[in-house]
């Protein structure tokens, strides 16, 4: 811990990848910003991750091109040079990471306590975060403002949308039909993490009866791709594709528009939850009180813990946290039902107020 520390004159944060984690850290770069408004804020962060990034207001972006290889690496330490730093805070806890911090010249490079420095993070780093114990990422992030002897209150995120971007999701939206927005997130990472087609499909089918508009989106891959079209294959309703179709802030503006996001543990429900779009979020592998969307954890559809008691003989909350379950066909243990309850339990919670506002639209309520 550093205690309290006058505003100084610059600070670098240091977090590369993924999206999903970036957004979970900007509320703390961003509470920091608000506390020390004249602190030149930087930010080093991987190629895809600065789309996102590029418009955060009074906040230099600096781009790491890890696909570069070595010449990224020695790209990287050129820019750096004469370059020097009050603080670094070092806010990924990773090979890459450490090795990028290497070329950050800083007084004081500020990282996560001992037992969360995974990747021998420790080595690179001269004070520590406050130890945590059952935090949400948020919260881990949230240490570094607290270490600064600065105030830690509630999370509030501003991702700066250009109006371009807004205008072409308004306009993709709603111009045939004037229906709230259901927007469907594809595909997590990795493949053991998406849910079945036909889950996707009936869930779209429900949607749609319930008066939704129903909108893929996803990342631009061909497992987000394929998955998509059979979705479309197998649903009755009529459904917007716009997975690989997007920018990522094309996609950040379609997120603002909707209504409710269904998403597996993917970075489109850390975006949905910077824009306020509530989540129905569904997870398996890992413990949704770590990694879920952070503000909407009521709505998540969940089998983590009864296969993590399964796999190792003690409940969760006995194990070391965030422990990640292992099985390729987790996911087809969160069933229909427990995602159309939840679908329910948000539409009771925010449809008569949520339609009203969403997207300068006015929606009749069925419910």
């Amino acid at each position: 811990m550093l205690g309290q520390l006058a505003a100084p004159k610059n600070l670098c944060v240091l977090h590369l990848s993924d999206i999903g984690d970036v957004c979970n850290s900007v509320a703390a770069v961003q509470s920091i910003q608000k506390q020390w408004p004249h602190t030149q804020i930087t930010w080093v962060c991987g190629k895809e991750e600065a789309g996102l990034l590029k418009d955060l207001e009074k906040i230099e972006i600096i781009s790491f091109d890890q696909s570069a290889g070595l010449k990224g690496y020695s790209d990287f330490r050129a820019h750096m040079k004469g370059q020097s730093f009050n603080i670094l805070l070092n806010m990924q806890a990773s090979w890459r990471a450490n090795s990028v911090s290497f070329f950050i010249p800083a007084k004081i490079k500020l990282g996560f306590d001992r037992k969360r420095a995974k990747q021998c993070q420790w080595i690179f780093t001269n004070y520590k975060i406050k130890p945590q114990t059952k935090a949400h990422l948020v919260d881990d992030f949230m240490g570094f403002t607290q270490a600064l002897g600065l105030t830690v209150s509630e999370p509030v995120w501003d991702i700066p949308i250009p109006e371009s971007d807004e205008q072409w999701a308004h306009e993709t939206l709603f111009s045939s039909k004037q229906k709230p927005i259901a927007v469907i997130s594809l595909a997590a990472k990795k493949a053991e993490c998406n849910w079945h087609v036909e889950g996707y499909a009936q869930t779209a089918d429900y949607l749609d009866q319930l008066g939704f508009r129903v909108v893929l989106c996803g990342a631009s891959t061909a497992m987000a791709a394929q998955l998509a079209e059979y979705i479309c294959q197998q649903s009755e309703a009529s459904i917007l594709n716009l997975v690989s179709k997007t920018s990522v802030k094309q996609l950040l503006a379609v997120l603002k528009l909707a209504h409710i996001n269904l998403a597996p543990d993917t970075y489109l429900a850390h975006m949905a939850v910077t824009v306020g779009t509530p989540v129905v979020s569904l997870y398996a592998h890992n413990n949704p009180r770590k990694v879920g969307p952070y503000l909407y954890q009521k709505y998540v559809a969940s089998c983590y813990d009864e296969v993590i008691e399964e796999q190792k003989g003690k409940p969760y909350n006995q194990l070391p946290w965030g422990v990640r379950a292992k099985g390729n066909d987790l996911m087809d243990r969160v069933t229909i039902e427990q995602v159309k309850s939840k679908i329910n339990l948000v539409v009771e919670d925010f449809y008569s107020l949520e339609l009203e506002t969403k997207g300068e639209l006015k929606f009749e309520s069925r419910f």
